[in-house]
């Protein structure tokens, strides 16, 4: 039986292992190939919008092959994962409830179909379904990162460059899955009650499993976004991170209304998504990774104009700036360094409550 064990293990780490080799050669060799097919082919890169380009870069002789690659190894990734973490998932609601942090769930929460409806970044049943969903969609963030974010090193980078220093009675993270953006807030800003916020009941359990592990008191919560229970003026910070771009572009002003209704005056609000680049090529990769993945509100996201929904909620000094992930953070400008691999066109959006 041990035998059997060890071998289980290997086999896992091994498909592990090329699972990430392979999405990590699509996006620093293929990627960048495409790149150059395209600007033989349209000198200057053509219109700036990247639907006009569109009809070129798929006529290109790599394009099949990227394309195919990037949908492709997405579904290698989540069978992989799966049967790594296949039987884990009863461990999770027995920790869950012992240590520091907290879970609060809402047993008469209805999940909307928006929701419900797509197996979103194309894994296997949600991250809301079991336990075992959860435990999938950890391990899997991290190779969906190609193994560089293991540390969660920009979600602590959000917080140390994108968040004011000052202190706070109560921070909100809006979308936490499984924690790992909600640990930073506690670690830097230990005397703020800390709530991260979701609908799926697995996550919820696992990120309170993890801040046990950690020693952080974190209250989860189960609710949704956009109506959140919580008591007017009561936040003084609230935050999210790859989560917008994972809502309708019809929900958000419901979104930034709530979280105007929730902030205290003063109070600031910081989102960590992603944002068109100006670069047509990048920016249609971008689009279209929405459909590979199974993120059908991205693209819709992208082209909205989320500085004004925000404005309409009643926030100010609305702005979005750069974000480089890798160790600089926040940029200050909406202007990113020159990178040759496929990569997340990260950007912070920043906001204000009126004092």
């Amino acid at each position: 039986m041990a035998d059997s064990t060890v071998a289980n293990r290997l086999a896992d780490d091994a498909a592990l292992d090329f699972v990430l080799a392979l999405r990590r050669r699509w996006a620093d060799t293929l990627y960048p190939h495409l790149r150059e097919e395209f600007d033989a082919a349209v000198p200057g890169g053509g219109a700036r919008d990247p639907l006009a380009i569109a009809d070129a870069v798929h006529a290109l002789p790599a394009y099949g092959w990227f394309a195919w690659l990037e949908r492709g190894s997405q579904k290698m990734l989540w069978y992989a994962v799966g049967d790594a973490v296949k039987g884990s998932g009863a461990a999770v609601a027995a920790s869950a409830a012992s240590g520091p942090a907290s879970v609060k769930l809402d047993p008469d929460l209805k999940l909307p179909a928006w929701y419900t409806d797509w197996d979103i970044h194309v894994q296997p049943g949600g991250i809301w379904r079991d336990d075992s969903s959860a435990l999938t969609y950890e391990l899997g963030a991290k190779l969906v990162m190609l193994g560089e974010n293991d540390d969660y090193r920009f979600h602590h980078l959000l917080v140390e460059t994108a968040v004011p220093q000052r202190e706070y009675r109560r921070i909100v993270d809006l979308g936490c899955g499984f924690g790992k953006s909600t640990w930073p807030f506690k670690k830097m800003f230990p005397q703020a009650d800390v709530i991260g916020i979701d609908f799926a009941a697995p996550c919820l359990r696992l990120a309170a499993q993890r801040a046990n592990e950690r020693g952080l008191a974190i209250e989860f919560r189960q609710a949704n976004a956009a109506a959140t229970g919580l008591e007017p003026a009561s936040v003084d910070l609230v935050a999210s991170t790859m989560f917008v771009h994972e809502v309708p572009v019809d929900v958000l002003p419901q979104v930034f209304a709530e979280c105007a209704r929730v902030l205290a005056p003063g109070g600031v609000l910081r989102f960590l998504d992603f944002q068109r680049t100006g670069d047509a090529f990048r920016d249609l990769a971008m689009m279209e990774h929405g459909a590979r993945n199974n993120e059908p509100y991205m693209p819709p996201m992208l082209a909205a104009d989320l500085v004004d929904m925000a404005q309409r909620a009643g926030l100010v000094n609305v702005r979005w700036t750069a974000f480089d992930e890798r160790s600089a953070g926040r940029l200050g400008a909406l202007s990113w360094p020159a990178r040759s691999e496929w990569h997340f066109p990260w950007a912070v959006l920043e906001a204000e409550k009126p004092a």
